[in-house]
């Protein structure tokens, strides 16, 4: 009878077990496609907008990088999106990022960051559609700067289709990072700054420029991972 019941038990906490492995890893969209709910702008003024089962992002003159972000942190995860720029407009998309109400100061590598109050920082996977084409590689937004560029990786530079639909697949974990675009490998990357934060979507401030700029974002998935 024990050992009856020891079975029932196992049983009942591996299904339990692959239940709750199962939601970690189930694929869920970050953005329905008809608002923007779930996602707070933050930053500078750049214009969000829904068209077309897309987020739009649309440059502002005499304004800061804006980011739109999404309300909740993520540890790991593998985050797919599509996204499409204007020529002239650099971009990027905000892992693990974070945004303090008051002024601080953090230590990275014995080097010391002042972080103003409102001041989006962390990983960004660069959108860069000018000739140097890093796309895809990793900045660090208002710290460190470049983490992992794309200089020694023509095959990545050369992935990125101009004025047409790109993806995105971004994968963080631990202290792992690694990017693809459109399917080939860009940025593999150690580092373990920020274990976690909220991603966000980036117009990049453009001066005085009142030509609006825009680049569009679509199909933005989330799947979480242990």
């Amino acid at each position: 009878m024990k050992a009856d019941l020891a079975l029932i038990l196992a049983v009942v906490v591996t299904g339990f077990t692959h239940l709750a492995s199962s939601a970690a890893e189930e694929t869920k969209p970050l953005f329905n496609g008809r608002n923007l709910e779930g996602w707070t702008q933050r930053g500078g003024k750049a214009m969000y907008a829904i068209e077309d089962g897309a987020i739009v992002g649309r440059s502002v003159p005499n304004t800061p990088n804006s980011f739109l972000c999404t309300s909740r942190p993520y540890t790991n995860f593998v985050l797919e999106l599509e996204f499409k720029v204007a020529t002239n407009l650099n971009s990027g998309v905000q892992i693990r990022s974070e945004c303090f109400d008051d002024a601080r100061e953090v230590v990275v590598g014995g080097k010391t960051f002042k972080i103003p109050a409102g001041r989006v920082h962390g990983y960004q996977i660069e959108i860069d559609p000018s000739d140097r084409a890093w796309t895809g590689g990793i900045y660090d937004e208002s710290r460190r700067g470049w983490l992992n560029d794309l200089k020694a990786n023509e095959p990545a530079r050369k992935a990125f289709k101009q004025g047409e639909w790109n993806h995105f697949r971004i994968e963080a974990k631990g202290d792992s990072l690694k990017t693809w675009l459109n399917g080939v490998a860009a940025a593999d990357l150690k580092d373990s700054v920020t274990p976690a934060g909220f991603i966000a979507l980036q117009v990049h401030g453009v001066g005085a420029k009142t030509e609006p700029m825009e680049i569009r974002w679509r199909k933005i998935s989330l799947r979480e991972l242990p």
